[in-house]
């Protein structure tokens, strides 16, 4: 009777630092709560927030959502380029993410500047004022993702990392997907949900 060695196995291991998790976890649950708020808030008045639903311009919100799937794509690129050793390749992606971040940025607020000036500001009903806090807060971690990509970018030059600086890359990475996963939920409540 033969005895065979079993496969070899790599060990599965979360990406990223354990308390980038758990920070993404606690971020979550922070905006899922702003969720649960404007739903409510939605219900309390549905003609109202119907009617300033119609004001936005869903190609915008569109090209937002594109952009940064787009963007995330390009720092899954960077990732791989970078496990598979090609620095080159990981650096031009994680920089190609970076710039779909900076796309989404000029587009939020060109839309931002557009309903301000139809008067549609953040005073101007609930649904304008928790768009704003909402998307606000939102353009604030993607300026923070496109530091965290920055970052990114520099340490996919390095031939080699530690394994410290991987799980930091990493977790830069984790973060940027967050970022998009909000945006994502976001699109889908303040432009689609009727």
């Amino acid at each position: 009777m033969t005895v065979t060695a079993p496969a070899a196995t790599t060990a599965r291991r979360t990406p990223g630092e354990a308390g980038t998790w758990v920070f993404l976890f606690g971020d979550m649950l922070v905006f899922g709560a702003f969720f649960v708020t404007f739903l409510v808030q939605r219900a309390a008045a549905p003609e109202v927030f119907e009617a300033a639903r119609a004001t936005l311009h869903l190609g915008v919100g569109v090209a937002n959502t594109l952009v940064l799937l787009t963007s995330s794509l390009f720092v899954v690129l960077s990732i791989s380029a970078h496990r598979a050793a090609l620095p080159a390749v990981a650096t031009r992606a994680a920089v190609a993410a970076m710039v779909c971040g900076g796309v989404f940025v000029a587009l939020k607020v060109s839309e931002y500047l557009a309903l301000a000036g139809a008067g549609h500001g953040p005073g101007a009903n609930d649904f304008y004022l928790y768009y704003f806090v909402l998307t606000g807060l939102h353009l604030f971690h993607v300026c923070l993702g496109l530091g965290a990509l920055a970052f990114l970018a520099g340490q996919t030059r390095r031939a080699e990392l530690s394994p410290t600086r991987t799980a930091l890359v990493e977790s830069a990475a984790c973060f940027w997907h967050l970022v998009d996963l909000l945006w994502i939920v976001l699109f889908a409540l303040l432009y689609l949900v009727s």
